[in-house]
């Protein structure tokens, strides 16, 4: 590795040069079965045609601009999102962090403009994650991403997920804004959350006047197998909404999406964006967003997920001793391990099979959403190789 890179990622010796669907291709030639997909992010897998032919066309015409000018591009997809959710208005962004962080900044405006200044305080969970940025890592709490960076940010606190006593209290309290949440957490360890949990706390959040954002940057476009995750269960949708990842199929765009009510705050000059909507990245989300929101690609995610889950429990029954858990909703699966989860990864990239890390030490399968039942199949038989090594290891081990 270069030293000229900062030593921030803890990089598998892998050094890829090309992909294809759901394979992965290192620089010696060598295919991996890519169950990561850049971290839930190439939804229709590598080098898809129609965000080739997308980029492509875009890059001959203009790149880039300013948000000083209207982008058609912009309103275009913006149509198409708030004409599939809750949602009344967009901003968009580059990342994930950058939705969330203009979520977090719309929820506090809307009690300011209301004459509620007071109301700052944002409720998150443990074991979540929300970004890298200075208030998204408040917001998560996760102690190793706060740590060394100074004193935390006043009014933000974490609580259980199971805590339905504190987290009632906390809606309650009249200097709170906000609460926050992944319908599915993502690096938390791929829980889903209960319809009866998201419908409960939709309901305290509105009784209560607090405004209620869904971090669907991992769980959103087609990951659960419904376009948006809260979407699988009535009287759920949130205020405000965090996308990002698939939503440009691998190219870097994110939006926070609010209801017009929610977003009454954010007037101009209170936010902005240089590259945010730019006319290349507007280009590449709306053709992803066509083919990912298509019913065809829906039901075939739904149904190749249905076949992993079941192998995968079939798995977990034959190895016992190596696999604890299988949870997760959609193409968003994790396995909690009784072996140490990274040692577990090191062992599923000598199958050639790619899986990501993630809390409460499980590994997470994010496949694109196009994976055929055949790569499903070889998917679970090489993580099977996997576990039987694992085993190996633990009875030398013991």
């Amino acid at each position: 590795m270069s030293d000229s890179l900062m030593p921030v990622y803890n990089r598998a010796p892998l050094a890829v040069e090309r992909g294809e669907g759901a394979w992965l291709h290192d620089t010696n030639g060598v295919a991996y079965l890519d169950c990561v997909a850049g971290i839930a992010t190439d939804a229709l897998g590598h080098a898809h045609p129609r965000l080739i032919a997308a980029l492509t066309e875009q890059a001959t015409k203009i790149w880039h601009v300013s948000n000083i000018f209207r982008i058609p591009g912009q309103e275009a997809l913006a149509q198409r999102l708030t004409e599939a959710c809750f949602a009344d208005v967009v901003f968009f962004g580059n990342s994930g962090s950058e939705a969330v962080e203009c979520a977090l900044k719309a929820a506090r405006r809307y009690h300011s403009v209301a004459g509620a200044p007071e109301r700052i305080d944002v409720i998150g969970f443990a074991g979540s994650f929300h970004g890298r940025t200075y208030a998204a890592i408040n917001a998560a709490g996760n102690p190793s991403y706060v740590e060394g960076f100074g004193p935390p940010l006043p009014g933000y606190a974490q609580l259980m997920i199971d805590d339905e006593a504190g987290i009632a209290a906390a809606i309650a309290r009249p200097t709170t804004a906000a609460l926050i949440v992944e319908p599915v957490q993502g690096e938390g360890g791929a829980r889903a959350l209960s319809g009866a949990w998201l419908q409960r706390v939709r309901r305290l959040c509105s009784e209560a006047g607090v405004l209620l954002i869904h971090d669907e940057v991992q769980s959103g476009m087609g990951r659960t197998g419904r376009l948006f995750a809260h979407q699988w269960y009535e009287d759920a949708a949130p205020d405000i909404m965090c996308l990002a990842k698939a939503l440009g199929g691998g190219f870097p765009v994110a939006a926070c999406l609010a209801t017009r009510e929610a977003a009454r705050g954010m007037t101009a000059g209170v936010h902005g964006s240089t590259f945010g909507g730019n006319p290349l990245a507007m280009a590449v989300a709306i053709a992803a967003f066509d083919e990912i929101s298509k019913p065809e690609t829906l039901a075939h995610a739904c149904a190749v997920s249905a076949d992993l889950f079941e192998r995968l429990a079939a798995l977990a029954t034959r190895y016992p001793d190596v696999i604890a858990d299988v949870r997760g909703k959609g193409m968003l699966i994790g396995l909690k391990l009784i072996p140490n989860n990274r040692d577990f990864m090191v062992l599923a990239r000598d199958q050639r099979l790619l899986v990501a890390g993630g809390g409460e030490n499980c590994v997470r399968l994010l496949p694109p959403l196009t994976l055929t039942f055949d790569e499903a199949a070889e998917a679970v038989a090489r993580l099977e190789a996997a576990c039987a090594e694992a085993r190996g290891r633990l009875a030398q081990a013991a």
